[in-house]
Parts: C-alpha cells; structure tokens; sequence
C-alpha cells in the first residue's frame, strides 16, 4: 500500500513511518521543518520513503503527492506541551484548521478522481477535556461540554473534517485517538517558549522529558505542576505507531474511531518517583508544587475496551521499559545541548 504521511518529520510520525516501512508499505512524507528545523531519520535513505520539504497548506502540492496513494494517514500540525495551549492559543486553532482542510481538499478531490481510498485523521485525548465519565469511550466527546483548549477544540474539529468529507463525498475515514505518547526523539521546538520550573528551563512542557531533565541535573525538592496528581495513561510511541498502522490496513477501522492506549493510570508524582529512582536510586525525593496550568486536565482515562475488541489492538510496553529507553535518549541531548 503506498501512504502518504503528512508531519513525517514529527515525533509520532517518527515510530510510525518506520512502522510502515517494515511492514512493507511504500510511504511519501510531507513536511515543512518548522518545528525542530532540519532532522535526520534512520529511514531516510530507504528506497520505499519518498520526502518532500513542502507545507501542507499547499494544495496543489498535495494533491501532486496524494494523486497515487491509497491512504494519507494526517498528522501534520501545530503541537507542544502545555505552555502551547496558553502561548499559541489562536495560532493552534487558525493553522491546524488552514492545514487540515487543504489535506482534505487534496484528499476528496483524489478520492474522486484517482484511486485514494481512506483518510486517517490523529485527533488527541483533549477531545475529552471536559467529560466527567470514566474510562472514556470513543464517542464521549460528542456528549460532554466541548473541549475548553482551543487545542482540544481545534482536535474535535478534525473528527467533524471526517465526518463531514464522509457524509457529503463518502470518503471513508478512521480517527485515532492517542493518549500521552513517550518515546524518543522529542526535542526543543524552535518556537516553544521559555518556561521556567525552579532553577531548570522546561524542555517542551512534555511531562516525561521535562521531569528526566530536572531530575538530570540535580533539581532537589523536585518542582512539579500542580499537587501532582494529574492521572494520564503514558504510552509508548512504538505501540501507538502499531495502533495506527492497524487502524490503516484493518477493514473494521473503516469509519470508526478509536483510543489508543496502554489501560494502565499513572499519576504525575507517581512518574516523578519512577524517573527520580530510575536516576538517582534510593536517594530520598521531595516535591515544590508549582502552580498549574488552566488547561493541565486532572483526570484522563481512557477506555481500551473497543480497540482490542475489533481491531485486536493492544498496548503492551510498559511505562518502566518505555522509559529504560527514552531516560537515556533525554540525558544524551541534554548533554548534547539540543534539550
């Protein structure tokens, strides 16, 4: 199957393409550098990636890229840690929506003139901000108050974009729902600004690598946000890239929707203790609590039930293995200066 992988130089996209890849799929990659500026991926010189530089808000492009595929799995967006919910508050709602309707436009125009069969849309777990039913199931987010994120709000919009293309075009669609992504290769974005927790600059307002660069360099009591109670399902960026993938080639996905996600919940001062031990063994630990941020939702806990059940999907990778492998990955750019 040949895809085409808007965003490919992302995080996410980066478990993913090389997912693809080994499962003996021809991917061509769009994207626009503009959030870590130039990268290299260990599956760049593969004979079955083909990447253009080129912005996704350009429709001629992308139908010129998308004319021969037969799926566009869409990621491509404006995305950071919390401090972007608050510093691009009109830019993640107004750039997202121009990005993703010029994919749609491109992606019905192809579905009606050439051979694509299938959009695949990465909403986000914000879509749930504001429901009070736990676990979450898919569909909670059209029977809850909307998102209060312009972020959660714009992610919600992505399932209407489906929706929509699917109700007046019949093209069909699947929308993923990832939940909390660990893994390697997040670094610095060039436009994230500069949060100060403590003594320490926050590295992108992610949890998992802003708590290991804190830990790394000696950060004592450890200055979390909030009471560190915030409970979230942190899971592997491998695991999700499999989610997706399956998502894309199995037939029950066809218009549905899905959470991916490991079904286990952690608390953030639960993390904290994992990473603290991970790094400085028994050494005692204390907490400052820094004042949280209004969009840091206190409760998110998905349901995995409809995942597994059509789709077979299960995320197995623990968060203690996920991070014996990202823990060594952070300190290495930290020490490398690029965090």
């Amino acid at each position: 199957m040949k895809i085409l992988v808007t965003g490919s130089a992302g995080f996410i996209a980066g478990y993913l393409v090389d997912n693809l890849l080994k499962h003996g799929h021809e991917v061509v990659g769009i994207d626009n550098y503009s959030k870590y500026g130039k990268i290299e991926k260990s599956y760049d010189s593969n004979p079955h990636y083909h990447f253009v530089e080129g912005d996704c808000k350009d429709t001629a492009l992308m139908k010129n890229l998308i004319e021969d595929c037969d799926q566009v799995i869409a990621i491509a967006a404006m995305i950071g840690g919390i401090t972007y919910f608050h510093t691009y508050a009109y830019d993640l709602l107004a750039e997202n929506e121009r990005i993703l309707a010029s994919t749609y436009d491109a992606a019905v125009w192809a579905f009606k003139n050439k051979h694509l069969k299938k959009v695949n849309v990465l909403s986000s777990s914000m879509v749930y901000e504001s429901t009070e039913h736990y676990p979450t199931e898919e569909g909670d987010e059209y029977r809850c108050a909307p998102p209060l994120s312009t972020y959660g709000f714009q992610k919600l919009a992505c399932e209407y974009f489906a929706k929509g293309a699917w109700e007046q075009y019949q093209l069909p669609y699947t929308i993923i729902k990832p939940f909390n992504c660990v893994g390697t290769g997040e670094q610095r974005a060039k436009n994230e600004k500069v949060i100060m927790s403590g003594n320490v600059k926050l590295a992108m307002s992610h949890v998992v690598p802003d708590l290991i660069q804190k830990v790394y360099k000696g950060q004592d009591p450890l200055h979390i946000l909030g009471e560190g109670n915030q409970i979230r399902h942190y899971t592997y960026a491998g695991d999700l890239a499999e989610g997706i993938r399956i998502c894309v080639e199995h037939p029950k996905a066809v218009n549905d929707d899905f959470n991916l996600s490991t079904p286990v919940s952690t608390t953030v001062k639960e993390l904290a203790e994992k990473i603290w031990k991970k790094l400085n063994g028994d050494k005692p630990l204390s907490f400052v609590s820094d004042p949280a941020f209004h969009y840091d939702v206190q409760k998110r806990v998905p349901s995995v039930e409809k995942a597994k059940r059509i789709l077979g999907f299960e995320a197995k990778t623990s968060l203690d293995q996920t991070l014996d492998e990202v823990i060594p990955w952070v300190t290495h750019q930290i020490d490398l200066g690029n965090i």
